[in-house]
C-alpha cells in the first residue's frame, strides 16, 4: 500500500512509518519544516513539506494522489496555545479529510484522544480544554463524512516505554497508559482491517496481542 501520514515527524508517526516501511509499504510523511526531512527519511518514509495550516485542499490532495490510505497524526504539540489547537488539531484534520475525499482516498485513520466527546470538566486547564474541544470537533467532522472509510483511534496516556505488543482495544476501555510503540502497531494493523471502518476505538495497554485485538473489533 501507499500510505500518507499527516504530522509525519511526530513520535507516533515516525514509529508507524518504520513499521509500514519494514513490511514493504510505500510511506510519505507530511511535515511542516524542511529540517525534519532527515528523520522522516531515516524512518523509511518520503518527506513531503506542506504546512497544513496554510495549504489548500488542492495542494494536499496532490500529495494524496495514488494513496491507498491516509493517517492523520498531526497535532499542535506541547507548548502551543489554544489558537493552534484549533488550527492544527481541528482545522488541519478537516483539510486533510477534504483532500482525501478530493483525491479519492477512502481509507482514513485518525489519531485522536480520550475525553473528547463531551465538554471538558470544570477546572480543566484552558489550553488542554481547547485541545479536547478541537479533537472532539475534528472527530465529529470525520464521522460525518460518507466519502471516507474512517477509523478514529483514541489512545490513553502516551508513554515512550518499549512496546509490549499487547493492548486493550474497544469502544470504551477506561483510562490507562499505552506506549507509542503499541499505538503505532495498532495503527498499522487497522490499515489492514477494513472491517474497522466506522468505528471509534479507545486504546490502552493490555493483555491481548495487537493483531488479535484488531481482528476482534473488526468483527
Amino acid at each position: 500500500m501507499r500510505i500518507v501520514i499527516a504530522g509525519g515527524h511526530g513520535r507516533i508517526a515516525l514509529r508507524l512509518a518504520r513499521l509500514l516501511h519494514g513490511r514493504g509499504d510505500e510511506v510519505a510523511g507530511i511535515i511542516r519544516r524542511p529540517e525534519q526531512a532527515g528523520d522522516v527519511l531515516a524512518a523509511g518514509a518520503e518527506p513531503v513539506v506542506c504546512d497544513l495550516e496554510s495549504a489548500t485542499v488542492a495542494e494536499v490532495a496532490g500529495h494524496l494522489e495514488g494513496a491507498d490510505a491516509a493517517v492523520f497524526a498531526a497535532g499542535a504539540g506541547p507548548g502551543s496555545g489554544a489558537t493552534r489547537k484549533d488550527t492544527v488539531d481541528r482545522a488541519a484534520c478537516a483539510l486533510f479529510a477534504d483532500a482525501a475525499e478530493a483525491a479519492g482516498v477512502r481509507r482514513f485513520v485518525v489519531v485522536s484522544a480520550m475525553g473528547t466527546d463531551g465538554e471538558p470538566p470544570e477546572g480543566t486547564d484552558p489550553v488542554f480544554a481547547a485541545y479536547l474541544r478541537a479533537k472532539g470537533a475534528a472527530d465529529a467532522d470525520v464521522r460525518s463524512r460518507a466519502g471516507l472509510d474512517w477509523t478514529i483511534l483514541r489512545p490513553g496516556r502516551l508513554t515512550d516505554e518499549p512496546g509490549t505488543g499487547t493492548v486493550e482495544l474497544a469502544a470504551s476501555t477506561g483510562r490507562g497508559p499505552v506506549t507509542r510503540d503499541d499505538v503505532a502497531a495498532v495503527l498499522a494493523a487497522l490499515l489492514d482491517a477494513p472491517g474497522t471502518a466506522g468505528l471509534t476505538l479507545e486504546l490502552i495497554g493490555g493483555s491481548v496481542p495487537v493483531d488479535e485485538a484488531v481482528t476482534t473489533v473488526a468483527g
